[in-house]
């Protein structure tokens, strides 16, 4: 998911502070209410106020489980939480994304979820999903280890009048371009100081990682408990038609190569590329930020021999000190039921886990693409390289300069391949000794 690099001006309390005594607090008396240290790291106006709403509510209906509010932030929620857990303050529910919390689980510092899901809520929510949250939690057994309610998929923004004009098909949810289809609509786009495609690749990993599970490429394989990187023909496809699109056809913007993913939009409403591949919730800065009579609409991502993505969930999970792990997954139920995963979608422009949520008017209306941005949840399938041990340190330090170069075109596919594999398993290796 979204790092929220820009979001520490959303006033962060210090988690150890504001957890106190962390693991919830006992009760001073009998009778006392049992009280909850719930840690989300909503940031956006609107989610934050849906939080806040769905505790409120919560509290006034269930007097003897109280739930405090507890802001955190993005940028350092997992540094954080390393030194609760460690000085055993934690918060009882934990609000965090699926890839933390396999080395967490392993730690024994998240408690299965497996025994406690209610049915209702385990079967609202597709395998698919809890897929992402299932991982081995330290003893050779597989557990899981959070609740996930928000994914994101890729999606592509157009300019109406630009898309209109060019006379290409218009792709729709369940018939989107294959990836010909998309580089051919880009080349036509391409005229008059205008191209047909912006790539902003400053992070280009995950979305390119993501898509090309599109051709099933997976870029790891484990074998006789090893695991090692793998660029085959499946892993390039994706990264071959991108570096196509920028120096064969010309047709992709590269004023935008080196750009994060919301930095190419003032162009983008000037007219100077017509589509923009991008996460679903970019949508809500188009259509606060847009000039007046600016029109887009938002597309399908292109398929290959699939339309599969790789799927990232934000979760809520529980300390495994939590005094109260029973209360703390009956506010969870609560919380994430379908009327307020749908609340809570909404205010993040991501999709809801909960089919129940995925049916609801609100996700599915035309406007500012919701109908499209929710029906791309079925093609969300576990990312496998999400649960590789040392992916972290082998995206940041392996992976990110070496697409870096290769969309810049100052190495060829074959280069990028060998760093990609070399110098990423004497990574990998340092995980599994």
């Amino acid at each position: 998911m979204r790092i929220k690099s820009a979001l520490a001006a959303a006033a962060v309390l210090t988690l150890a502070a504001a957890c106190g005594g962390g693991g919830g607090e006992s009760s001073s008396s009998p009778g006392a209410p049992v009280k909850l240290d719930f840690l989300s790291l909503a940031w956006q106006k609107e989610s934050v106020a849906a939080n806040k709403q769905i505790v409120d509510e919560w509290n006034k209906a269930n007097p003897g489980i109280q739930v405090t509010y507890v802001q955190g932030s993005w940028d350092n929620v997992n540094d954080q939480l390393v030194t609760q857990f460690a000085g055993g303050t934690a918060p009882d529910v934990i609000h965090n994304d699926s890839p933390a919390l396999a080395g967490f689980a392993s730690d024994g510092y998240l408690l299965d979820l497996g025994a406690k899901l209610p049915a209702e809520l385990k079967s609202d929510i597709p395998q698919t999903a809890w897929d992402t949250v299932t991982f081995d939690g330290g003893k050779g057994e597989q557990g899981v280890y959070g609740v996930p309610f928000l994914q994101e998929s890729q999606v592509i923004i157009a300019n109406k009048k630009l898309l209109d004009d060019s006379g290409v098909r218009v792709p729709a949810a369940g018939d989107p371009w294959t990836w010909d289809e998309f580089s051919a609509a880009a080349k036509k786009m391409t005229k008059g100081g205008t191209f047909g495609v912006a790539w902003p690749m400053k992070s280009p990993v995950n979305k390119t990682l993501n898509l090309a599970l599109n051709f099933g490429g997976t870029f790891f394989q484990t074998a006789g408990g090893k695991t090692t990187v793998k660029v085959g023909p499946e892993e390039r496809e994706v990264l071959q038609r991108i570096h196509d699109q920028l120096y064969k056809d010309k047709s992709a913007d590269p004023a935008a190569l080196g750009q994060g993913t919301a930095d190419p939009l003032p162009a983008f409403y000037k007219g100077k590329f017509a589509l923009l591949p991008t996460g679903v919730y970019l949508r809500q800065q188009v259509a606060e930020q847009a000039p007046d009579g600016f029109e887009w609409v938002t597309l399908p991502a292109p398929k290959g021999t699939s339309a599969q993505q790789g799927a990232v969930s934000q979760t809520l999970s529980i300390a495994q000190e939590s005094e109260h792990p029973d209360e703390a997954m009956k506010f969870i139920s609560f919380f994430l039921n379908g009327a307020n995963q749908a609340k809570l979608a909404k205010g993040d422009w991501l999709l809801p886990t909960s089919q129940t949520a995925a049916a609801d008017p609100a996700m599915t209306t035309k406007e500012n693409g919701w109908d499209v941005a929710t029906a791309s949840a079925k093609d969300l399938v576990v990312a496998p390289f999400l649960k590789v041990n040392g992916f972290d340190e082998w995206k940041s330090k392996v992976a990110t300069p070496a697409l870096q170069e290769y969309f810049a075109d100052k190495i060829t596919l074959d280069q990028a391949a060998t760093k990609l594999v070399e110098d990423g398993n004497k990574v990998l290796e340092r995980y599994q000794r």
